[in-house]
């Protein structure tokens, strides 16, 4: 008997076999990431604990086509929950990449800063002054002085890494205080408002 459709525009038929192969990569992908994380940032998650339970066996599989099929097997556990179980999770691995995204940028933005202070030590070091007023001036000019040393005579970069340590602890502490400082004006503005 052929298959009769309804004409109704108020019947639900349903996702398409589009929409569920789409959700179903959704979910296996999600399962990749899963499994890839660190045992810590892992434990930190709330996972069903069927679905832990076969993160740790899909991670001691170390064949190719096995693991891929082991993988598949974690997706369709995952699928067999409700999507709302793994939104927490899906919302902490976002959070992880936006926070990993910034620091990525936070080091290159310093690691150009330690290359201008080589290529153009006075600008960079005036530079340097304006953004982080409590920096050691003699001792950054030491150090860009001795990372051209280095550079120049073929030698390892002691200096240069030093340098990037610096600007990096500079940063650290200069976040730090501009959150300590954001802090303090919160209070500042409760109290005013008293």
């Amino acid at each position: 008997m052929p298959r009769t459709y309804t004409h109704d525009p108020d019947h639900d038929y349903g996702p398409t076999r589009t929409q569920q192969r789409r959700d179903a990569l959704a979910v296996l992908a999600l399962a990749n990431q899963l499994v890839e994380l660190p045992p810590s940032k892992l434990a930190k998650l709330e996972l069903p604990e069927d679905v832990e339970r076969e993160i740790a066996t899909t991670r001691r599989i170390t064949a190719h086509i096995a693991r891929k099929r082991q993988l598949a097997f974690l997706a369709k556990v995952m699928r067999r929950h409700d999507n709302s179980v793994f939104d927490g999770v899906r919302a902490a691995l976002g959070e992880n990449r936006d926070r990993q995204r910034q620091e990525t940028a936070a080091m290159h933005r310093l690691e150009a800063l330690r290359d201008r202070l080589l290529t153009d030590p006075d600008n960079a070091m005036s530079d340097v002054i304006a953004q982080y007023p409590s920096v050691d001036r003699q001792h950054l000019r030491s150090l860009v002085r001795q990372a051209k040393i280095e550079k120049d005579g073929n030698k390892p970069p002691r200096a240069y890494r030093e340098i990037y340590q610096l600007l990096k602890d500079l940063a650290s502490s200069s976040d730090a205080d501009d959150t300590i400082a954001d802090e303090g004006d919160v209070d500042g503005m409760e109290e005013n408002e008293d």
